[in-house]
């Protein structure tokens, strides 16, 4: 028997659920981060609090600065989902760059914007 070359209708249907639901995910959080950056939910004294708490203010900063580096961890790993998306259309997905062999369905199902299979990502090193 010839060596599977890519995903079949049916597997690649499945991928695209599993990240759609990702994705999804990935999106509230991204929204959650974005939130705790502007401070979008708003219900709190912040506005209206004296502004003399100079360590309070040094924290609240500080929060934001790390809600800012993982909204943008979180819209990279958006951008790389979405890219997915686009590989299963167009029934690339799967597929190793480096080496052209497919991926093994768990490491996809573990990372499944990967665009490597397990010896590729290592000889990376």
């Amino acid at each position: 028997m010839a060596e599977k070359t890519r995903y079949s209708d049916d597997e690649l249907q499945e991928f695209k659920a599993l990240i759609l639901g990702k994705l999804d995910k990935a999106r509230q959080d991204y929204d959650l981060y974005k939130n705790a950056i502007t401070q979008g939910d708003g219900n709190d004294t912040q506005d209206t609090s004296p502004t003399f708490k100079v360590l309070e203010e040094g924290a609240a900063t500080l929060s934001k600065e790390e809600a800012g580096k993982l909204a943008q961890r979180q819209q990279k790993f958006i951008q790389h989902l979405e890219a997915a998306l686009i590989r299963i259309e167009n029934k690339t997905y799967g597929v190793c760059r480096e080496t052209g062999a497919l991926i093994s369905k768990e490491r996809l199902r573990a990372v499944p914007h990967a665009t490597l299979c397990i010896d590729a990502k290592n000889s990376q090193r």
